[in-house]
C-alpha cells in the first residue's frame, strides 16, 4: 500500500494564491500537488484555524461548505459523501470553534479564467487555542524555511519563481502578521530570524 503525502502547513493567503496545479505522471490515479508562491509542494495540507462559517449546500444528501480563518485569511473548505468522516464532523461542529484540518487541495477555474482554491477535508478536529498558536510558529518557520529556498533553488523553488515570480517581503510581512496574533508572542517566537531571508 502506498504511503500517504506528508500534509503540508500554509497559511491562507497563501494557499489562496496559489493556482498552479499539476500531476508528475499521466496515469489518471496519479497524485495531484499545487505548488504554492514560497514553493510548498502539496498533495495533502495541515491547516489550524477558526470555523467561521459553515452551510449545508447539498439537495439530496449533505454537502457541507465552509470557512476556516486564520490570520492570514481563509480556507474556503467542501465536504461531501465522498469525505463522511470531515462531513460528519461539520454536521455536529457550531461556529465560531478552533479546529484542525487535513485534506487534499482543489482547484477550479471560474468563468473569467481565475482560479479559485479550496480543501477536500479528509478531517476535521476541534482543538485549543494553544494548538492554534503553535500551527502559527511552525507554519511561520515552514514559511520562512521556504523563503530561503526561494534564493537557494531546487526543483520546487525554481518552479514557484517562474510561475509565480513571488514577492518574498510579501510573505515576510504575512509571516509577521500571522506571528503577532499569538498569545504572549515573544517568549514563542524569539528563534524566528527574518533578517537573513
Amino acid at each position: 500500500m502506498l504511503s500517504r503525502e506528508v500534509a503540508k502547513r500554509v497559511f491562507a493567503r497563501e494557499f489562496g494564491e496559489a493556482n498552479m496545479a499539476f500531476k508528475e505522471q499521466d496515469d489518471q490515479y496519479a497524485p495531484q500537488y499545487l505548488l504554492t508562491p514560497t514553493g510548498a509542494k502539496c498533495n495533502r495540507i495541515l491547516f489550524v484555524g477558526t470555523l467561521i462559517e459553515k452551510e449545508d449546500i447539498g439537495n439530496d444528501v449533505e454537502y457541507w461548505r465552509a470557512r476556516v480563518a486564520d490570520p492570514t485569511g481563509s480556507f474556503l473548505i467542501y465536504a461531501g459523501q465522498y469525505q463522511p468522516e470531515a462531513a460528519q464532523a461539520l454536521s455536529s461542529i457550531d461556529p465560531p470553534q478552533f479546529v484542525a484540518v487535513v485534506g487534499k487541495p482543489n482547484t477550479y477555474e471560474m468563468g473569467g479564467g481565475e482560479i479559485v482554491t479550496s480543501v477536500r477535508p479528509e478531517r476535521i478536529h476541534i482543538v485549543d487555542a494553544d494548538t492554534y498558536d503553535l500551527w502559527i510558529l511552525e507554519t511561520a518557520r515552514q514559511t520562512l524555511q521556504r523563503l530561503k529556498q526561494l534564493n537557494e533553488g531546487g526543483e520546487d523553488a525554481t518552479k514557484a519563481k517562474e510561475h509565480y515570480s513571488p514577492d518574498i517581503g510579501h510573505y515576510k510581512q504575512m509571516v509577521l502578521e500571522a506571528l503577532k496574533t499569538i498569545s504572549k508572542c515573544g517568549e514563542k517566537v524569539s528563534f524566528i530570524d527574518l533578517s537573513d531571508i
